[in-house]
């Protein structure tokens, strides 16, 4: 059974290979963008599953998950987050998304549902998908549009705005106008003081 991660978090990305190749039957790829990924679907042999980190660079949300559905026909996409809200999964679902997989799940049911789902059956954790008291959402991420966000986490990791530009496939021009909106929105004069805000607030 192939199975692509991509996944921006290189230890999370880590774990979960550990945690798939630990059991028989699984040959596990990875990619650290969502442009890696796409790479991978159309120069690799066919994954049975792949799974996409929602904020990842290029992702653009549900966006990347039709986009990659579209790539290869018939190709099992399934999100991974630990920030999707029931909005976010249910629409992805509504594409075609083979789940959702919460990043907080046990290991054990994590390769439970990478079974489900590549065997073809849709996979989202009941008690996620029933919930009706989501975590609240962070005072900062209520402010922010998605691009504003994955700009500022660009921010945090210390990254120039063309590197930022070329993570998100966005010019750089694009990039300083999100940034100059977001720091109206959080207060910030500059970029560091945007990354020290957004560290401090405990949001990346």
């Amino acid at each position: 059974m192939r199975i692509l991660i991509a996944d921006d978090h290189e230890l999370l990305r880590d774990t979960l290979v550990l945690y798939l190749q630990g059991e028989a039957g699984f040959e596990v790829a990875t990619a650290g963008t969502f442009r890696e990924a796409m790479t991978l679907m159309t120069t690799e042999k066919a994954f049975d599953l792949v799974l996409l980190d929602l904020n990842m660079p290029g992702m653009q949300g549900v966006q990347g998950v039709k986009q990659a559905m579209a790539l290869v026909e018939g190709q099992k996409v399934a999100l991974i987050s630990g920030q999707a809200t029931q909005a976010v999964v249910k629409e992805a679902l509504a594409a075609g998304a083979a789940g959702f997989v919460p990043k907080s799940m046990p290991a054990k049911s994590l390769i439970n549902a990478v079974r489900l789902m590549a065997n073809g059956e849709q996979f989202a954790p009941i008690d996620f998908m029933t919930s009706t008291n989501e975590t609240a959402v962070h005072p900062l991420a209520e402010q922010l549009t998605q691009r504003e966000m994955q700009v500022l986490k660009g921010l945090t990791e210390g990254k120039s705005n063309k590197e930022i530009g070329r993570d998100l496939a966005i010019q750089e021009p694009t990039v300083k106008l999100h940034m100059k909106t977001l720091y109206r929105k959080i207060g910030a004069s500059n970029r560091t003081q945007a990354a020290m805000i957004a560290r401090e607030s405990g949001l990346y």
